[in-house]
């Protein structure tokens, strides 16, 4: 039988997969991270139209739709006054494959990125599948990414560092003046700043900034979607883009793994980024409720939880046995250490369901939390 390569025996099936797979079929699943809203009606409209009058039938460009790469660039201009050149974006099968080719594109054997830590479990997948070195950054107490120890951690093999705000699976905001250091530190020491920038939409305190506002250089590669902006995560609608060098390396990753994004998906993206945007802030206003609810009740119960600032995830200090507990109990919370070693002793809580449910996580998660301290 042919062997595996090395690259895919270091890494896993995903630790969050792992606790679904446990859970019975009517178990509270505060694991899931995707909103639960409809996708915008004019968003699926528009694919259906497509659809329907046979536009979307054959191949795009390999980046993409024109039309929806200007829209992307607008969105750049809109939200962060930042001019992107729509020749410079690709469209990508969700931010999941516009991880995948800045990390083929950039890493060579043995090369490092700085990941932060606990953070996305994609993070440190990729870079090993593309045979780089994930080197885990520790987070500070309130779970946003310390610019200081991401400078210090550099090495002469450093090629990359990733920064998320808001953040998976904490829900932290960097601060503007952080932010603006991650993109000194890229152009300072001449690596990549890999922004992944997927809620931005879901901000409830401070603001949102991305690094691509402060590069001097072309050091900044920012990854989105679709998926959590405007809750169409099974659209796998993302977008990369970069300087035109860069963007011209991830296109050749991009146009053997993928061809193009599917071209229905590529319709309904347009029509959300172009057309009304209520739902962002009706997401983000139901966010910002649950957020404070399920962190008030996690207080109550006795555990330590920085409040998030963003998307919809909460990240408390918990017990021994906790997770497994709740999940016994029919409650599903993920493991920190799914997300990296220094998430020990932590859980991430999505509260993207309905407040009925979170109320009734609560009440379970309290009798879990007595029934391992007692």
């Amino acid at each position: 039988m042919t062997e595996f390569s090395d690259r895919v025996e270091s890494v896993s099936i995903s630790g969050i997969r792992e606790v679904f797979e446990a859970a019975g079929d009517d178990a509270i699943n505060l694991g899931l991270g995707q909103p639960d809203f409809a996708a915008p009606a004019h968003a699926r409209e528009a694919a259906a139209e497509a659809i329907r009058e046979g536009l979307a039938d054959g191949y795009t460009e390999n980046k993409g739709m024109a039309s929806l790469r200007k829209a992307i660039a607008d969105k750049h201009a809109r939200d962060q006054g930042v001019d992107v050149d729509p020749a410079n974006v690709i469209a990508t099968a969700g931010g999941s494959e516009a991880l995948h080719v800045v990390m083929e594109a950039h890493l060579d054997p043995g090369d490092e990125v700085l990941i932060p830590d606990p953070g996305f479990v994609s993070y440190d997948a990729l870079t090993r599948l593309a045979g780089g070195t994930p080197v885990p950054v520790p987070l500070r107490d309130d779970l946003t990414l310390d610019p200081d120890a991401v400078e210090a951690a550099i090495t002469d093999d450093t090629v990359a560092f990733v920064v998320n705000s808001p953040g998976n699976p904490t829900g932290a905001v960097s601060p503007p003046e952080d932010v603006r250091e991650f993109a000194r530190i890229a152009d300072d020491h001449d690596v990549l700043c890999v922004s992944d920038e997927v809620y931005e939409y879901t901000v409830f305190d401070g603001e949102f900034r991305s690094p691509l506002e402060f590069a001097d250089r072309d050091n900044v590669v920012v990854v989105n979607s679709a998926s959590k902006l405007y809750s169409m995560t099974g659209w796998r609608l993302g977008w990369v883009t970069g300087g035109p060098e860069r963007v011209e390396r991830m296109l050749r990753v991009h146009q053997y793994a993928q061809a193009c994004a599917a071209a229905p998906s590529q319709f309904a993206a347009e029509a959300a980024l172009t057309g009304p945007q209520d739902l962002v802030s009706e997401m983000t206003d139901s966010f910002r409720r649950r957020r404070d609810l399920v962190v008030e009740g996690l207080r109550n119960i006795g555990l330590d939880v920085p409040t998030p600032g963003g998307a919809f995830y909460c990240m408390p200090e918990v017990p021994d046995g906790f997770v497994g507990a709740c999940l016994d109990r029919g409650v599903v919370v993920v493991p920190g250490e799914a997300f990296g070693d220094a998430g020990r002793g932590k859980a991430r809580l999505s509260y993207a369901t309905d407040e009925e449910s979170l109320e009734a996580a609560l009440d379970v998660m309290s009798d879990a939390y007595d029934a391992v301290t007692r």
